[in-house]
């Protein structure tokens, strides 16, 4: 009589067919997220992290594209453009540039935020301020150049209205003169960024709890008080997170100051966008271009290290 040979069982009576079956499921499940995942992460490496190597590549040979045999340079053309006056004035430019916005757009923003959250302004009056105070938001950046380059004209309505209550004697070229030109480009671009400010701050402010002004109101509190010790702390997170973004984004403004002013005159509203958009399509040296790209992803990456430093202790 032939001995029959039993399979083990496996956990809690299962057979191994069975048991094979559980660890396969187990196992897609465990890999079910990255699969998810997989289309944005290549949709990621195919649209930003390749074209950052391609960028930091090109950054490092002699003249590609123009050049059939582009050989390595190493650092040379990272030297090349830190050397160059036009780039350290470009620079400077982007620094004042970004660093004027973020700071005006934080305090417009918190400024209308406040009177569009205030229980004394009447709704109706509130409703109609919210209208006006989102509308340079609706715009996109070639309608705002348009808009205000008609206006900053010599002949336009801001030196008219100057003009005729005293403020100057005579017409000033906003755009024009390189006295005034980085000033008005600033002005600007404050205006067409401070609603994400604003939005952003009166949504924070609608999550304030009133018990807290009620407690500061018993307590002999005034407006300036109560906005330093209860609005201002709660609204910490949100001023901090959206003032570094709003760096990093305005370091890479271009649209805006091409078609208001190219980077002129004379360089005055030259930023590190216009002048690496010259160097590649103006002047054809790639590399260089190339090499002021990268320097321009390091400053932005700061911001960026800040910005994730701070989410980080927020969240924990």
């Amino acid at each position: 009589m032939t001995a029959v040979r039993s399979e083990p069982a496996g956990p809690a009576g299962v057979g191994p067919g069975a048991l094979d079956r559980l660890l396969s499921y187990r196992a897609l499940r465990s890999i079910a997220p990255y699969l998810y995942l997989t289309p944005t992460l290549l949709l990621l490496l195919l649209l930003m992290l390749f074209p950052m190597g391609v960028v930091l590549h090109y950054a490092t040979l002699d003249n590609v594209i123009t050049n059939r045999n582009p050989t390595f340079v190493g650092l040379e053309n990272f030297k090349t453009i830190l050397l160059d006056e036009t780039f350290r004035i470009a620079v400077g430019n982007t620094l004042y540039f970004t660093a004027m916005s973020v700071i005006f757009h934080l305090g417009l923003g918190l400024g209308f935020a406040l009177l569009l959250n205030s229980a004394r302004v009447n709704p109706t009056v509130r409703a109609l301020f919210r209208v006006l105070y989102i509308l340079p938001w609706l715009f996109t950046a070639v309608i705002i150049a348009i808009v205000w380059r008609l206006l900053l004209d010599p002949s336009g309505v801001v030196n008219a209205v100057l003009t005729g209550i005293g403020l100057i004697e005579r017409n000033v070229e906003w755009f024009s003169s390189s006295d005034t030109a980085i000033h008005a480009l600033t002005f600007v671009n404050i205006w067409a960024g401070y609603p994400l400010f604003m939005v952003s701050l009166l949504a924070g402010l609608q999550g304030v709890p009133g018990s807290l002004y009620e407690a500061a109101d018993i307590d002999g509190a005034n407006a300036f008080q109560k906005l330093r010790y209860i609005t201002i702390p709660h609204l910490m997170p949100i001023i901090v997170s959206i003032a570094l973004l709003d760096f990093i984004w305005t370091m890479q403004v271009f649209p805006l100051v091409w078609l208001t002013t190219g980077g002129g005159p004379v360089h005055a509203t030259e930023m590190i966008g216009t002048y690496t958009y010259k160097l590649a399509f103006t002047r054809y040296e790639f590399s260089l271009a190339s090499a002021s790209a990268v320097v321009m992803l390091l400053i932005s990456l700061v911001g960026a290290f800040f910005y994730l430093r701070y989410q980080k202790v927020h969240d924990a």
